[in-house]
């Protein structure tokens, strides 16, 4: 029920739909007769609409995420018992429809993962991810399809776990633990989005996992803000969103004690 409704309350919340329908709201207290209150929203709505898409808003939105926690400096000498890869970059229905592995934005997380299971050779790997459909589950959970994918790539079928019954990061972490039981002493590399890492690492601490390490990947922005120009207003919309729905989460998550700190640390 959390992720239904987390799914369907972010659809009026999402930054382009919520000034879309500020919008056409505007239009429509114009239409009746409220002309100047119409011509106040949508002169606001359409302000708010331009700063998102081509400023570097998005930027400030998302940095003080992707930056707050960073890869190991010396990853050679770590020695994890596994690596957990978590799901939300594949689409399960389409992928279901055509037979067919469908990626969509984060696949860097799938890379990741086969080079990781390279570079580790004796590390086990977990994939947590069910289906990513809201109001049914008929798909073919995320992480088989992502696990095929992997031993396309050569990894060994045995050295990967499937959680697939996980639609949230607090499944993620909750699903995941029971699946391998982790000891306080295992190292085990977080593989996820560096914006989504901070909610990522909190989620997994609150669930018990102890030593859990970041490994962020699917960086969105340079190190310098660009206020003007470098992205179109699709691109600058859709950075607003992603950042907007992950603070979100934080806070959500924090009241819901899924994770040990509104902005965990590392």
């Amino acid at each position: 029920m959390f992720y239904v409704l987390s799914k369907l309350g972010f659809l009026f919340l999402r930054p382009s739909n919520a000034l879309i329908l500020a919008l056409l709201l505007g239009v429509a207290l114009r239409l009746f007769g409220w002309r100047r209150r119409g011509a106040e929203l949508i002169g606001i709505a359409l302000g708010v609409l331009v700063v998102c898409a081509w400023t570097g808003v998005p930027t400030i939105l998302l940095r003080p995420l992707e930056q707050r926690f960073s890869a190991p400096a010396d990853p050679d000498r770590l020695n994890p018992t596994g690596i957990l890869v978590l799901g939300g970059v594949v689409d399960t229905s389409l992928s279901t429809e055509r037979h067919s592995v469908e990626l969509i934005d984060g696949a860097e997380r799938v890379i990741a993962a086969a080079e990781l299971a390279r570079k580790y050779p004796q590390a086990r790997i977990l994939l947590s991810g069910g289906s990513n459909g809201v109001f049914t589950n008929d798909d073919v959970a995320e992480s088989i399809i992502v696990r095929d994918l992997l031993v396309r790539f050569g990894v060994s079928a045995d050295r990967i776990t499937v959680e697939d019954h996980s639609r949230n990061t607090h499944e993620n972490a909750v699903f995941s633990f029971s699946a391998v039981e982790p000891t306080p002493q295992e190292q085990w590399l977080l593989v996820t989005s560096a914006f989504h890492m901070p909610r990522a690492m909190g989620t997994f601490r609150a669930a018990g996992w102890n030593g859990v390490i970041a490994w962020p990947v699917d960086y969105r922005n340079d190190v310098d803000t660009d206020w003007f120009g470098g992205r179109t207003a699709a691109e600058g919309l859709t950075m607003t969103d992603m950042a907007v729905r992950e603070w979100i989460g934080l806070i959500a998550y924090r009241f819901a004690g899924y994770t040990d700190a509104l902005l965990p640390h590392p």
